[in-house]
């Protein structure tokens, strides 16, 4: 009997098959922009219907019955375009993505990204790409969306550089960036975010209860060495060896950087340009050390969201990849003058114009989204559904889990999400003997998994876009299958994992119990 081959043991047929056909059918629907709009439509048109209906169901925000709010009146319609130039330039991921990539542009159209990866993977074996850009792109959730605009284009870059398929390198540096966003080696400005949600939702059963921001972070430290060995996995053993087969690189893309020599002006313009980056950074730690330093919020902190040291990573990102680009491109001499500089960043901004028109839809929807309520009621309805259910604890938890998961499909902000579900969650979970802490944990876990296959999540048009530098047939169905492993195999095991670490009695994080109430 003959052996199954290689390809047939890393690329089972069958989920082969199956990824092939929800890219076929995705990739039949229209245009992502197009998608968006007609989206909009249909919340406009659910949102007359279902208006008119009463529903027991009870909105935690505000403590009374929740309600569909229509949008097609007269009055709501003209509210809508009235404020559509506000609406799209007031779309957050718009800002950031257009700001960091002025500076990142610079740096890249000069060449300092390219010599950075010559001396990379000069020193990194090619076998280890994988984990390191998913850990790059776990660190990066300290700098909240960074990994968006940097880690998950880089990612492409470094592995199209060493010879590997660039779309598998975006990816991993996805997965890293988005499917594992509660997985992170260091504390991150989500912990007090979600923190300010799960206190007040406790504290609706026990005035007295106190969460701490890190009350997740031991359980979020481990994961992230979790998600690191299940991403690299499922890049090297199925999203790779299917792309290698069913996606090849187009012939006009632009070509990878040559990785066998370096040229002396090159090296010396990348270590001037990494000194500038250094002294930066320097002077950037410097500046955050004194208890009365203007990056910290009032109280002193300076991972909080009020902090101002949080509210500069996007302007940070710019002024420490422009400078360095500006030195390297000088040194080099790729820059002569400074309307060499000012191209380089048309460039970038040309680069982006595609995501700018999806952006400019997509902003559209998701105000409408949030404004007729119908999120709320999906979230809404889940929660009562599972509460009537009333399973044992870690079936409860494992239910939360998957609940969560939808959820996110349909509202992309973890905050948001949060923000809806903590009154409901929480406080239910409690009255069962579960505490605010395993209850979050829980959430976030749900929240992260489903992160990269859900179109409506505000970055998935611009990996789109990252993918098509290679692949320019790339479609939502295209990165949709690809994503598809990834967030399956780190739904399942990762629950398992909150389940055992549960079971084991792991402490979750600082200040933190799996009991409520807590033991004494």
């Amino acid at each position: 009997m003959e052996a199954p081959s290689a390809e047939g043991r890393t690329q089972p047929g069958l989920i082969n098959r199956m990824l092939s056909s929800i890219e076929v059918i995705g990739n039949k629907l229209p245009d992502p922009a197009m998608l968006f709009l007609f989206s909009l439509f249909i919340v406009w048109i659910l949102s007359a219907l279902l208006s008119p209906i009463s529903f027991a169901d009870i909105d935690p925000r505000t403590g009374s019955p929740i309600e569909v709010n229509n949008l097609l009146t007269g009055a709501a319609f003209t509210t809508f375009l009235a404020n559509m130039v506000s609406i799209f330039t007031g779309f957050a991921p718009l800002g950031v993505v257009l700001v960091a990539m002025l500076g990142v542009g610079v740096a890249d159209e000069a060449g300092y990204f390219n010599t950075s990866i010559k001396l990379l993977l000069n020193r990194t074996a090619k076998s280890l790409l994988t984990p390191m850009v998913i850990l790059v792109g776990l660190l990066s959730h300290s700098a909240i969306d960074a990994g968006y605009v940097l880690v998950i284009p880089l990612g492409g870059i470094i592995f199209y550089a060493a010879g590997r398929h660039p779309v598998a390198g975006i990816a991993a540096a996805f997965a890293g960036v988005s499917g594992g966003f509660s997985a992170n080696p260091l504390p991150s400005a989500l912990d007090p975010l979600l923190q300010g949600f799960t206190q007040p939702a406790a504290q609706l059963i026990d005035p007295s209860v106190l969460v701490n921001p890190l009350c997740n972070y031991f359980f979020t430290a481990i994961s992230s060495v979790l998600i690191i060995g299940l991403g690299w996995f499922v890049t090297d053993r199925l999203v790779e060896p299917r792309l290698n087969r069913n996606t090849p690189v187009d012939d006009d893309a632009e070509e990878a950087p040559e990785m066998s020599t370096i040229d002396p002006k090159e090296r010396k313009a990348f270590w001037w340009a990494t000194g500038v980056m250094g002294i930066g950074l320097v002077v950037l730690f410097v500046s955050l050390l004194p208890a009365e330093s203007p990056f910290r919020d009032p109280s002193g902190s300076l991972n909080s969201f009020q902090a101002p040291i949080m509210q500069s990573i996007v302007p940070l990102i710019f002024l420490l990849f422009l400078l360095p680009g500006v030195v390297y491109g000088y040194v080099a001499g790729v820059f002569r003058k400074s309307k060499d500089m000012v191209d380089a960043m048309s460039k970038a901004m040309r680069d982006m114009a595609y995501y700018i028109v999806m952006a400019f839809f997509c902003a559209l929807f998701v105000y409408a989204f949030g404004q007729s309520n119908i999120g709320a009621l999906l979230a809404v309805k889940g929660a009562t559904l599972l509460k009537a259910l009333a399973l044992p604890g870690p079936v409860t938890i494992i239910g939360i889990v998957f609940l969560t998961a939808f959820v996110n499909l349909f509202v992309g902000s973890a905050s948001a999400k949060w923000a809806l579900l903590a009154p409901i969650f929480v406080p239910m979970l409690m009255q069962v003997g579960i505490s605010p802490e395993l209850t979050q944990a829980a959430y976030r876990v749900g929240d992260s998994s489903s992160n990269i296959i859900t179109p409506l999540m505000p970055y998935f048009p611009l990996v789109v876009v990252y993918c098509q530098r290679y692949f320019k047939k790339t479609g939502i169905g295209t990165l949709t299958s690809i994503m598809i492993p990834y967030s399956a195999v780190f739904l399942v095991i990762w629950t398992i994992f909150l389940v055992l670490y549960w079971i084991v009695g792991i402490p979750l994080g600082l200040g933190a119990f799996y009991t409520y109430p807590a033991p004494m």
